[in-house]
Parts: C-alpha cells; structure tokens; sequence
C-alpha cells in the first residue's frame, strides 16, 4: 500500500518538531494551509501530539517523529546505498515489490 498524500502530509508535520527538547512544541494558526490543519489534527486523533492545533508530541509521536527523520535520510540522496552496505552487507536489496 503506498502512502497517501495524508500520510506525507502528516510526515512533513512530523518531521518539523524539535526532537531535541520535550520543552518546544508546535501550534498550527487557523490560517494555516488546510492540509497542514488537517495533517494535525490526524496526528491529534492518533495519540501522536498533545492538542488538535500541536501542542507537543506525545511519547509515541516523539518516536513517531524519529522514524519520519530516519525515512526521510534513507530516502535521501546517496543514503540508500549507504544503508544497504549497513544492514545486509554484500546483497543488494529488491527495488520492487509485489502487493
């Protein structure tokens, strides 16, 4: 199943939290683009932030907001190769899947 423009939506908002500090959240303006407003929110309902507008991230969405950093460095540029040296060393991985 791919992702869907929610899921990217809720990734990009995910990944914009300071994971450094529990002491700093974020908080979405009403006039805020409808999508980041709504990405919220499903985090929100997902038990992954504190308040419907941000807030702070909960402890799952603190982890949460660590794999979306993590996905996005894998799938930057020049990291893909770098990670498949790490995790299977002399195999190449698959670059399609069946569903």
């Amino acid at each position: 199943m791919p992702f869907t423009p929610d899921h990217l939506h809720e990734l990009n908002t995910l990944i914009k939290f300071n994971l450094d500090t529990t002491q700093e959240g974020l908080k979405v303006h009403s006039n805020a683009d409808p999508q980041i407003i709504q990405a919220m929110a499903r985090l929100y309902d997902k038990g992954l932030v504190t308040q419907i507008d941000g807030g702070y991230l909960t402890a799952l969405g603190h982890e949460a907001a660590e794999h979306a950093r993590e996905l996005k460095g894998l799938l930057s540029e020049g990291a893909a190769a770098e990670v498949d040296m790490q995790c299977c060393p002399g195999k190449k991985l698959p670059l399609s899947a069946t569903q």
